[in-house]
């Protein structure tokens, strides 16, 4: 049964919302102001008919919008996606309680993502290699992919053919991709049992197909090329299905906001540091120390430190943060800077720690303006000023906002 709905705003995840009955109906493709026809069930909906567009509509660039569930968003125009990622880090700030300047956002330009990960099955027609339909296990086959370096996009085929040579399961699994500056680095989770044959297959189409390396569970299977990846000057080889800053531009223009705002400290704590993102930029003018629960990825970051050139000291420490932050009691012995850059979780018990010492300067960056907003509360209550907010996108047409906050504290006069 069609029911005709106003979509009043937009929700968390980019669906229209509209009042009906006692509550809402989110509708997906649907913007503010818009009055749609749509099939309603609960409290979402599948829409039907546009009955009178937004002036905000345009034409999605992607064939497989609609169906795909990588992308939200395609149908809105550019100002008011950007606007409408922005509210979402002032309205979690407030939420909070928090007034802070927040600045324009940093756009992700079409055609930037340089990792992704796919969702690939094998069926009787073949191999299906794409994104899951939005709330389902449903794999939609692509053929293109705005967001994705031209690099991924143009090797769906090669990427298809490596998925069934090392395919030995019914169930789906998963493929990350990473465009790295020396080829793609590719790493399969999941796809059954990798019998020798499979690896001698895999062994020899990578090299055919010019990947620099391919990984099955953790495990490299061969690497023709070193991975590398660029933290600024200084090269960095991440071990297979590390995490990667998902558009090159958003890391850079990240790492500039941190970098600046820690330009005079000496001595710098890097917190969540991952491979170096920050930690080598910052290396450039001030000592680091890196904290980090992944051994492989400090290992990188190490090892990128003692071959790359200009750089002061860095030292790493392998240490989980969720279980045993640093105190403020170390933090007061040693620095001067710090930034932290946790999972969607935040860093709550970290930012307690960080709430409680002198560091002057800090730099907080997010992939959740909800857990960042309650982290900022913690430091502010601990006489932190927030001087801005940055918002920025990575990740093109979903509802997903990072965001990079700087913070001071003024020094005790003794």
């Amino acid at each position: 049964m069609s029911t005709a709905l106003t979509i009043d705003h937009l929700g968390a995840q980019g669906d229209g919302v509209a009042p009906a009955g006692n509550g809402q109906v989110f509708v997906p493709f649907t913007l503010p102001g818009e009055r749609v026809t749509a099939a309603v069930g609960k409290n979402r909906a599948d829409l039907l008919a546009i009955l009178d567009p937004s002036p905000e509509r345009v034409a999605p660039p992607c064939r497989h919008f609609g169906t795909c569930g990588g992308c939200a968003l395609q149908h809105m125009a550019m100002p008011a996606y950007l606007g409408w990622k922005r509210d979402k880090v002032v309205a979690a700030l407030k939420g909070r309680g928090i007034d802070a300047p927040v600045g324009d956002i940093v756009a992700c330009p079409p055609h930037s993502r340089r990792r992704v990960v796919f969702a690939v099955r094998r069926t009787e027609r073949g191999m299906l290699l794409g994104y899951n339909q939005a709330l389902s296990h449903q794999i939609v086959d692509i053929e293109e992919c705005p967001i994705s370096v031209p690099a991924i996009v143009t090797s769906l085929g090669k990427l298809r053919e490596l998925a069934r040579i090392a395919c030995n399961t019914g169930d789906a699994f998963r493929m990350a991709v990473t465009a790295s500056e020396t080829g793609l680095d590719i790493e399969l989770r999941d796809a059954g049992k990798f019998t020798d044959d499979a690896r001698t297959a895999v062994s020899r189409f990578a090299m055919s197909a010019g990947f620099a390396r391919v990984s099955v569970d953790g495990e490299i299977v061969i690497e023709p090329r070193k991975s590398v990846l660029m933290a600024g000057e200084i090269a960095v080889m991440p071990p297979p299905g590390a995490f990667v800053q998902a558009v090159a531009h958003a890391e850079e223009a990240m790492a500039t906001l941190v970098t600046d705002h820690l330009r005079k400290a000496k001595n710098v704590a890097d917190l969540f540091c991952g491979w170096g993102t920050f930690s080598l930029r910052l290396a450039k003018r001030s000592q680091v120390h890196a904290v980090e629960a992944d051994a492989p990825a400090l290992a990188a970051l190490d090892r990128a430190f003692r071959f790359g050139e200009g750089l002061k000291t860095v030292t790493t420490e392998k240490r989980d943060l969720f279980r045993r932050p640093l105190t403020f009691k170390e933090l007061d012995a040693r620095f001067d800077g710090l930034v932290f850059d946790p999972p969607r979780a935040g860093a709550e018990d970290q930012a307690r720690q960080i709430a409680r010492s002198s560091v002057p300067h800090v730099a907080a960056v997010s992939c959740n303006p909800v857990t960042l907003a309650r982290d900022l509360e913690i430091l502010i209550s601990g006489g932190y000023a927030l001087k801005s907010v940055t918002p920025v996108d990575q990740f093109l047409w979903s509802p997903h906002v990072e965001a990079v906050a700087l913070l001071e504290k003024p020094k005790k006069r003794r």
